[in-house]
This record gives C-alpha cells, sequence and structure tokens, in this order.
C-alpha cells in the first residue's frame, strides 16, 4: 500500500474498537447530485456485502478495458473454497466464468465467487483490496477501506452510507452497460435457482438494483436504485434491525425523496462532484459557467417542436454539413445528452449514452458543438443522423435509466 493510503487508514482506522451498528442513510438524485434526505451519512460503520459492488465495479472496468470477458474461466483457489457462506459451493482446482461469478455476487452474494475474481484482477485478496481503496479515493470515498472483496467480517473494513452512495451512482454512470445484472431476480447455477437478495426489487415500483448486505456488526444494509418518470434515485441505509424493517425503511425514504421537486431538474447529466469537468468548478484559464446558465441551454430543446411556432430560415440552418457530417435537411434528427464545461465531458456523457442505447445509437454519429453563454464557452453533447422515432425511442431509454435526454428536430440547429 502506498504511503499515503497507508496514513489515510490509519486515521480512518483509529475509533474502529467503539464502532457498533448504527442507522444510516441517504438518498441522491443519481444525475445532479443533489443529496435529498440523509441521516448519519458521515459515521463509520462495516459495508458487509455492499463491499461487493466494488468488487463488480472493477470487474467491469476489467471487462471494458479488455483484461477479462464474460466467457472466460477462472481459476478457483483453496482460499476462495474456504471463504464462510454464502456462497455457490466452489471447488479448488475447478473454474468458474466471469459472468458466473459476476451473477453469483449479484443474487446469491457469492463469497467465494468474489475472491475468484480478486485473484484474478489482483493476484491475491490482499492486493485487490488495496486496488479497491485507491478506486475509492478516485471516485470521492473519503472514508471507505477495504480488506477483503465480499464484506466477509474485518474491524479495519469501514465505510459511511455517503461514499456508497457516490459508488452506485458511479455504477450507473460508468458501468451503465452492465448495470442491468443488478436487476437480475434469479441465477441458476449447479442445478439449483438462487434467488436475489433485493425483495424490495419485486415489490417497489421502479427498483432495479442494487445490494444487500449484513453480518452482525453491521446491522441489514441495502444500497438501492429506482427510477420513476425518468426520474432515477439512489439510496442507501445501513445498519437496519431487521431485512424487514430496513426495507421499510427504504420504501419511506424513496417515498419521500420521489415527492420532492429536483432542485436540478434541468440539469444536464453532468461529472461527479470534484471532477475538473464539473460546471461549479472553473477550469485554469477559463471563466466559469454558473450551472444555471448550463441549464438552461440543455432545455432549449425540451419543447416538442409540434408545439413551436415555425422557425424562420437562417442562414446557418440552410448551410451545409456539420462537423459530423451530417445536415439539418429536415429528416435528420437528433438528441441531446446535456452541455457540459469541456469538450472532454461532452464526450464522455456521449459514451455512456451509447453504451445505454447501443441498437438505437449503431447509426448515429456523436456531435459536440461549443456554444457561447454569458462570456464563456459550453459543449453540447448531441447524437445525430436519426429518423423522428428513433430519437424518441432513445430518449425514453436513457431516462428510464436516469440520464438527461431530450429530442432535437430538424428545426434545431444541429
Amino acid at each position: 500500500m502506498c504511503g499515503a493510503l497507508a496514513v489515510l487508514a490509519v486515521t480512518v482506522l483509529a475509533p474502529l474498537p467503539a464502532l457498533a451498528a448504527k442507522y444510516a442513510a441517504i438518498v441522491v438524485d443519481a444525475r445532479t447530485g443533489e443529496v435529498l434526505h440523509e441521516e448519519n451519512a458521515d459515521t463509520l460503520t462495516y459495508p458487509a456485502s455492499l463491499t461487493k459492488m466494488m468488487t463488480l465495479y472493477l470487474t467491469f472496468d476489467a471487462l471494458d478495458e479488455g483484461r477479462l470477458r464474460l466467457d472466460q474461466a477462472l481459476p478457483v483457489s483453496a482460499w476462495a473454497e474456504a471463504q464462510s457462506p454464502t456462497k455457490l459451493g466452489l471447488r479448488a482446482g475447478k473454474t468458474l466464468r466471469v459472468e458466473q461469478a459476476i451473477l453469483g455476487l449479484v443474487t446469491k452474494s457469492a463469497n467465494d465467487a468474489s475472491v475468484v475474481l480478486a485473484e484474478a484482477l489482483g493476484g491475491s485478496e490482499a492486493k485487490f483490496a488495496e486496488m479497491m481503496t485507491r478506486k475509492a479515493r478516485e471516485l470521492g470515498m473519503r472514508n471507505t477501506v477495504f480488506r477483503n472483496s465480499n464484506g466477509l467480517p474485518n474491524m479495519q473494513q469501514v465505510t459511511t452510507a455517503r461514499d456508497f452512495s457516490i459508488l452506485s451512482r458511479a455504477m450507473l454512470s460508468d458501468h451503465s452497460r452492465y448495470y442491468p445484472y443488478f436487476s437480475r431476480r434469479a441465477f441458476v447455477y449447479g442445478g439449483r435457482s438462487l434467488n436475489n437478495h433485493n425483495r424490495l426489487m419485486s415489490r417497489y415500483e421502479g427498483m432495479d438494483g442494487i445490494k444487500t448486505g449484513y453480518t452482525v456488526a453491521s446491522g441489514f444494509n441495502l444500497a438501492a436504485s429506482a427510477v420513476r418518470d425518468g426520474r432515477r434515485l439512489v439510496a442507501v441505509v445501513l445498519g437496519g434491525k431487521s431485512a424487514a424493517s430496513r426495507d421499510a425503511r427504504m420504501e419511506a425514504i424513496l417515498d419521500k425523496a420521489f415527492d420532492k421537486p429536483s432542485r436540478g431538474s434541468e440539469a444536464p447529466v453532468v461529472a461527479r462532484a470534484g471532477d475538473e469537468d464539473t460546471p461549479r468548478v472553473a477550469a485554469k484559464g477559463r471563466p466559469s459557467v454558473k450551472p444555471e446558465t448550463i441549464a438552461q441551454l440543455a432545455s432549449t430543446v425540451s419543447t416538442p417542436a409540434a408545439v413551436r411556432p415555425p422557425a424562420r430560415a437562417r442562414d446557418e440552418d440552410a448551410d451545409s454539413s456539420k462537423a459530423d457530417g451530417s445536415k439539418a435537411d429536415g429528416s435528420k434528427w437528433g438528441v441531446q445528452v446535456g452541455a457540459f464545461s469541456t469538450r472532454e465531458a461532452s464526450k464522455r456523457a456521449l459514451t455512456q449514452a451509447t453504451k445505454q442505447a447501443p441498437f438505437l445509437l449503431r447509426a448515429a454519429k456523436p456531435a459536440v458543438t461549443p456554444v457561447k453563454a454569458n462570456g464563456a464557452t459550453v459543449y453540447r453533447a448531441r447524437m445525430v443522423g436519426l429518423d423522428e422515432g428513433t430519437a424518441r425511442k432513445v430518449c425514453s431509454e436513457l431516462t428510464r435509466s436516469g440520464h438527461r435526454c431530450v429530442p432535437v428536430s430538424p428545426n434545431e440547429k444541429l
């Protein structure tokens, strides 16, 4: 472990002997990061099997980077076999496919499958835990330390509700392609059907993940995400007295949060707090763009073309092609997924959109367009070259996943 990380770990771990399961909760707007509810959100406690979310996050990183394949067979070690339940019952010397391991973690919360992934990516579980903690720091999880890959009891493995809300949002934004795994209700392995431990998915409207956890020291934990009317929230409850009381509390705080209007309802998809691309942070040498300015730009295409007054012909509309080669010729539609303070942030938003709706966007072309606003430049992120029906389907798909999206008609300047 690097020196800075070791110092941080010592600082975080100092009060550990006094730690006990304590209720904590937070609800956050998945897109804007607005905190809608919090209670003891920064209190240190134990993550239990929520730990596996970070194991999966790093697994998804490896899949995207080509270091793993879903059909790849991974070796099962004696250490993996020796893990305490719950587990798949793996045997040393055998193999487990990556996708089986993912589903084993999501549904059964399999401790042995978690170690198989950890050893494949880190060489050993201990080294993988160091990777997990480093990634936590990169994501902004300032009070989390990992010591193992699965959340089995370890007094030095600590976190907070706020930190796991950060990881939940990162999972949605960075790995939307793999997020549907968390919606799996059951997984068949070894002739057995293994049910997902998150029972709220079967009764709470819009819930499609993410992960449960329990140890005696942690109490009953749940990181969840739900979407209603195109608005996605993430919520974390730690330290529940029972699974039933934890679930009831989760339902209550989500219901209350969904009833609250979001202050950032017109804001585009943005980077995580602390990123250089977050609109609130002025880049060196570049004027700062106020969030409300970006909101105004993002909302300029939010009114359906059918109810707008006819657009007067403009020289630029009758102009030729744009940088991406498309023309606003009356037959070309597009979608806008945000307006950002840097070109790189716009490109990342387009990459996320493409991962979320790859089939619908297979023939579309990315278009990042600089726009002047209040003396500063923001960059509109659009996918162009669609017909109207496809554009509306794309936005329907993206908004269901909590992303900002508005169709852009041929009357709009692409």
